[in-house]
């Protein structure tokens, strides 16, 4: 009687996960299609959107009496940082401004200066045209660059284009976010938007015959297989990819016959019938267990006294063998931990100072190192007037290298008794001499914009210029691996006087901890982590602040704020 009512609810329990599997599975699939479909119609209105809002820009820059001046006039030194001020207000990806002749005379983007575009589609496109003309090219990675160009007209005569980067591919970042696999086709069916690099110039049948599999939809696939081993509910299956059933949705957008294509897998179908299932079934084995449970009720209550008595024994004795080895460990230990901290600390302080001499001392010796072996050089042939100035640089570096070990023990504490007022303008050339010897080694592109009118802080310029160093030294370092390396300082001056040093490196990756003591992102053996920790309590003892930050296009920025010495303190003196 008993085995039969088991065998009834257990077959009752498969009838209702069945109904119930096949009920959900359409009504969720139904569901993520129309989310799908929502996600598209937003996509669309957001491609559209973007299109729109760049194609007035041309014609607006068309009408510039500012560019349209500089074109006739042929005078371009203002006309890069004036596109770079309209991308950055109109929040556009690249301007660039080409002449008659297709040269790139001004651009936001200063590595196209000087470029020849005159076989570039923008260009020819504007100039047979009237009006802003909508682009798509390649590059050699295959990826598609979007333009509005139009051409520059004064008194009926071309003076030149002005071409607009329309940035499509920032959507393409936000699409990733997604489970879905997202493609934006032409006219002519091939794919020039995608979240998966691999499929741009594509077709779609194309793209879907790829054997590596896209980063973006992998782990859904991966859920959707689990799905189809399983075997339940027959999924409505639009589209293939590697052999894996894929929901696929399509929306027109309303510009130049482009198609937005989606691929939606059904991991989120699965996970959320498998949810409903696994409460039901774990509903059906609670009813079996329980009526298990009165079928046997007396011969458990008849051992439940003694099962719980042995299961409190055995949990306080696994409890006690706990305790004892925790103690014997603790104690094992103690003795080494007590005689390990000692030593630890004698070697933190041994270290921080070692370092922190050999880090101050490296940059007078290297450019000592130099000017000995010009000065031997220069003996050798005999021109002793000019080896004499050799061994000069050589004797100041020696006296600044003894007021870099008078000045190590301040570090700690805060300085002013021997701050004076001087020219910050002085100290940047000072630093600047000191490294000559590595700029030799290096080509690199040095931009100084400094003001004519001196900048009086009131500091220990010294100090001052040691932090200089280390700065561009830092810069130097950041702009080996680079191209055409470049170093930008500018020292502005309102309220107080800003110091930046701007280079094209790889940039900053943990901006918290860069200034933490012993923070290097250098090579064992090249650097020790303490240029920034001292350069910034450098500038905090003269009152300023030392920051960085990534530059948007690239590269790290360092900024040295100081205050400026004001006109009471300068009477008084």
């Amino acid at each position: 009687m008993a085995r039969g009512l088991l065998i009834l609810a257990i077959a009752i329990g498969a009838g209702i996960i069945w109904s119930t599997n096949t009920l959900l599975t359409e009504r969720y699939t139904e569901t993520t299609r129309s989310r799908a479909q929502v996600r598209l119609a937003l996509y669309s209105g957001n491609i559209v959107g973007e299109i729109r809002r760049s194609a007035i820009v041309p014609r607006l820059l068309a009408r510039d009496p500012v560019l349209t001046g500089a074109l006739n006039s042929s005078d371009f030194t203002q006309s890069s940082q004036q596109l770079i001020t309209y991308a950055e207000e109109i929040g556009i990806a690249g301007l660039q401004l080409l002449d008659e002749s297709g040269r790139v005379v001004a651009a936001t983007d200063r590595n196209l200066l000087g470029g020849n575009a005159r076989n570039s589609e923008a260009f020819v496109a504007a100039v047979r045209t009237d009006g802003a003309i909508f682009g798509v090219s390649q590059n050699e990675t295959g990826a598609s660059k979007f333009t509005y160009s139009q051409k520059l007209v004064s008194n009926g005569t071309l003076i030149g284009v002005i071409v607009v980067d329309v940035d499509l591919r920032q959507f393409e970042a936000s699409w990733k976010g997604t489970t879905d696999a997202v493609i934006v086709t032409n006219s002519e069916g091939n794919i020039i938007l995608s979240t998966e690099p691999l499929w741009r110039g594509l077709t779609e049948k194309e793209a879907l015959k790829t054997k590596s599999a896209p980063s973006a939809i992998t782990r859904a696939l991966n859920a959707t297989r689990d799905w189809a081993e399983v075997g339940w509910g027959d999924l409505p299956v639009e589209a293939y990819l590697q052999g894996e059933a894929l929901m696929r949705q399509e929306v027109r957008v309303p510009f130049q016959g482009w198609k937005l294509t989606s691929f939606t897998t059904f991991a989120s179908v699965r996970d959320k019938v498998n949810g409903v299932l696994a409460l039901e079934i774990m509903g059906g084995a609670i009813l079996i267990a329980l009526g298990f449970y009165f079928t046997s009720r007396r011969a458990r209550l008849s051992s439940v006294f003694f099962q719980n008595e042995s299961a409190e024994l055995r949990q306080l004795n696994q409890r006690l063998q706990r305790e004892i080895a925790e103690r014997e460990k603790v104690e094992k230990h103690l003795d080494m931990a007590e005689q390990t901290l000692a030593q630890s600390s004698k070697l933190a302080a041994l270290g921080e100072m070692s370092a922190a001499v050999s880090h101050e001392l490296n940059q007078p010796l290297a450019a000592m190192k130099t000017y000995l072996a010009g000065a031997k050089l220069l003996l050798v042939r005999k021109r002793p007037e000019e080896a004499q100035a050799s061994f000069q640089r050589i004797d100041d570096l020696i006296e600044r290298m003894g007021a870099i070990t008078k000045q190590l023990k301040s570090y700690a504490r805060k300085g002013g008794d021997t701050f004076q007022p001087f020219d910050i303008r002085s100290a940047l050339s000072s630093a600047l001499s000191m490294m000559e010897p590595q700029l030799k080694q290096r080509h690199v592109q040095i931009t100084r914009t400094i003001p004519r009118d001196p900048v009086i802080i009131l500091a220990d310029q010294m100090r001052l210029e040691q932090v200089i160093i280390n700065l561009f030294r830092n810069a130097l370092d950041a702009t080996k691996t680079a191209k055409n390396p470049h170093i930008e300082i500018l020292l502005t001056v309102g309220e107080t006087a800003v110091l930046s040093l701007r280079d094209n490196g790889p940039g900053i990756d943990d901006l918290d901890a860069l200034f933490e003591p012993f923070y290097t992102t250098k090579a064992p053996g090249d650097g020790v982590g303490l240029g920034l920790a001292i350069s910034s309590g450098i500038v905090n003892d003269f009152g300023g602040r030392l920051t960085a930050r990534n530059a948007a296009k690239g590269g790290a920025v360092f900024e040295v704020t100081l205050p400026i010495l004001n006109d009471e303190y300068t009477s008084a003196e």
